[in-house]
């Protein structure tokens, strides 16, 4: 009986022995798929800047989806109509006015009526809607995916590739940071 086959394969590392567990920097790394496997210094740095931009993209991302959520937010807090009881519509006390002089009132809602928007102060959970909870899961969705190419890429424990990483974080936060800030209270 070979030994070095039965050693191998018991402790689970058979097809894994070339794996490396230390930073390198050979140029020759592939990323994703053997197909994407840099063959000289040019190719390697074009994987490098693919990664630095993939990054920025994960960073503007992040803010795209803060900014969106405010958005959101913004709506639904404003989106409350409430019924004024007792309240005489504009439209109708220029009409019964003598004083006052003929015409209809318009506003961006069409013909004023007996409703307020009012603005809630109090923060929970908002209704589930279509218009919103599906754009946010498919952001966030994207946000998961690059994400994970990004942890692969570093995964390789090459250390340009692992560099590009973090130059790319760098510069989306530097470029996208101010719009994912918190708000003070």
């Amino acid at each position: 009986m070979d030994m070095s086959s039965h050693s191998s394969s018991s402790s689970g590392m058979s097809g894994m022995s070339h794996m490396q567990m230390t930073f390198f920097s050979d140029e020759t790394t592939p990323l994703y798929s053997t197909g994407w496997t840099p063959s000289g210094t040019g190719s390697y740095a074009g994987t490098c800047i693919f990664l630095i931009l993939l990054a920025v993209i994960f960073r503007a991302l992040f803010a795209f989806k803060h900014v969106l959520e405010k958005r959101w937010l913004d709506q639904a807090l404003n989106r409350r109509y409430i019924v004024v009881a007792g309240e005489v519509p504009e439209a109708e006390r220029s009409l019964n006015d003598p004083d006052a002089k003929t015409g209809t009132l318009v506003s961006s809602k069409g013909l004023e009526e007996r409703v307020r928007v009012v603005r809630r102060h109090a923060r929970g959970i908002s209704p589930w809607r279509l218009s919103v909870d599906v754009p946010r899961a498919g952001i966030a969705t994207v946000i998961a995916g690059v994400g994970y190419l990004l942890m692969l890429a570093v995964m390789t424990m090459n250390v340009g590739y692992f560099l590009s990483v973090l130059g790319g974080t760098f510069l989306g936060e530097l470029a996208f940071g101010r719009y994912a800030q918190l708000e003070e209270h």
